[in-house]
């Protein structure tokens, strides 16, 4: 395997997280090497929303963007995918799906979530189009349209906000409450009982909602809060801490607030530790994460440099 000169910091996720950490970490002069599947979350939708100055920027050229900037100061991206980390006695060792050996005195680990998916024709095709699952990412969009909400009242509640035709499909969920059935009657959100089997898509837009028993409802977009997992195979192998998210909606990769984690010397940042961060938060992450990397490496850079004058002073 070829096996690169080590650097200060190795980011494996090429993402708004990720990049923004190299960025930050390039101008910090840091030697920061960025490891990247291609493999961003939101590489479906059309656009990323609420971030600004560029509402509605493409996500694959945003982090191209983020990459050429990144590279300007030095900072290097592989396109890669990292199967494997281990510690050595001067950082970190990734091993990519090409064969490499990359080094690392410090590791950020930025490879975000995955969506759990509920088995609906149709719905994983349509995921990040008009299959959604955030108001506040995607509600602008399908504004003033039939929504149907599979099985969260809460979110029948938020999308309500969009439009006046939300429907609550409530597929396998339970019974709204006597309090949330008053609340979707006063909000005039209809609810319709039994599961979903399939989307109905024409022209490349949903119609509809088939549901098990045969009847199809009306709808041109679909809205769900999906179980969000972090991708930590790699954390895991190297006994980070991960544990159910605050809010339940997944899991996650515990840190504290900078993305320090239970392994010395390794950082997270983005939706692996912030599962319900959008991609401005994430991005924001990321810097967190790397001012807090950059001051570990001047702590350790600034030992190194008193034992070495005070071996000289002997000497």
């Amino acid at each position: 395997m070829a096996e690169e000169k080590q650097v200060d910091v190795v980011v494996i996720g090429g993402g708004a997280a990720g990049l923004s950490a190299a960025l930050t970490l390039a101008r910090a002069r840091r030697s920061v090497l960025v490891i990247d599947a291609r493999e961003q979350r939101n590489a479906p939708a059309a656009g990323v929303h609420g971030w600004l100055t560029r509402d509605g920027i493409p996500p694959a050229e945003l982090v191209t963007i983020g990459a050429r900037e990144v590279e300007q100061y030095g900072g290097r991206i592989r396109y890669a995918r990292a199967v494997s980390a281990q510690r050595t006695p001067g950082g970190f060792v990734v091993e990519t799906d090409r064969g490499e050996r990359l080094r690392g005195r410090r590791l950020l680990v930025t490879t975000g979530l995955a969506d759990e998916l509920p088995p609906i024709s149709g719905l994983r095709e349509r995921w990040g189009r008009d299959v959604v699952h955030c108001p506040y990412c995607h509600g602008w969009e399908i504004r003033d349209q039939p929504i149907g909400v599979l099985g969260s009242v809460h979110h029948a509640l938020l999308f309500r906000q969009w439009s006046s035709r939300v429907t609550l499909l409530r597929h396998t969920s339970p019974a709204p409450t006597a309090q949330q059935a008053e609340q979707l009657a006063a909000r005039g959100i209809a609810v319709v009982e039994g599961a979903v089997r399939a989307l109905e898509v024409v022209n490349d837009h949903i119609t509809g909602a088939r549901l098990e028993s045969g009847p199809v409802v009306p709808i041109a977009a679909l809205a769900f809060a999906p179980r969000l997992v972090a991708r930590d195979a790699l954390l895991l192998a190297l006994g980070v801490e991960t544990a159910e998210h605050p809010s339940g909606a997944g899991t996650h990769v515990v840190a504290d607030a900078a993305g320090r984690t239970s392994v010395p010397g390794v950082w997270v940042a983005g939706n692996v530790t912030d599962i319900v961060a959008g991609v401005v938060q994430s991005a924001a992450g990321g810097v967190t994460a790397a001012a807090a990397i950059n001051a570990d490496l001047v702590e350790e850079d600034t030992r190194m440099a008193v034992e070495r004058w005070l071996l000289g002073d002997m000497v």
